[in-house]
């Protein structure tokens, strides 16, 4: 694996300071920033714009997972993931995929809704949230 590229900000308010470390920082924004103990994921998309559903939410989780992993923590660590779906005709089956992926004994909360993504061939994304401790 590459070594991760991170930005570390500390802002100093008075005697109180505060860490903000984002991972994997890009033009627009990090693909997930660390903050106390808390990890934020920014909206992942899969590669395979011609994917399908199952191609496309399996792709997804991966990158999830991944910088889940690049943070030090597991799915398991998940607090919350919000589905964006291009169609929601395409729910069943994303669920397919998600359920084979996500921790039975540590589900995070979850909110899906439909939503015209940037891109005319994605057809999910997905943010999410995870505890660091």
């Amino acid at each position: 694996m590459a070594a991760a590229v991170v930005a570390v900000a500390i802002i100093q308010f008075g005697s109180f300071a505060v860490t903000i470390t984002r991972i994997q920082p890009g033009k627009r924004f990090a693909a997930a920033v660390r903050h106390n103990n808390t990890l934020y994921i920014a909206g992942q998309v899969a590669d395979t714009v011609t994917g399908s559903i199952e191609v496309q939410t399996s792709e997804v989780l991966a990158k999830i997972d991944a910088l889940l992993a690049e943070a030090g923590v597991t799915k398991a660590k998940l607090l919350s993931i919000n589905v964006y779906l291009a169609h929601i005709t395409d729910f069943a089956a994303m669920n397919t995929a998600f359920d084979k992926w996500v921790d039975l004994g540590n589900l995070p909360t979850r909110a899906t809704v439909e939503a015209r993504l940037a891109e005319p061939g994605l057809r999910v994304e997905m943010t999410a949230i995870a505890a660091l401790d």
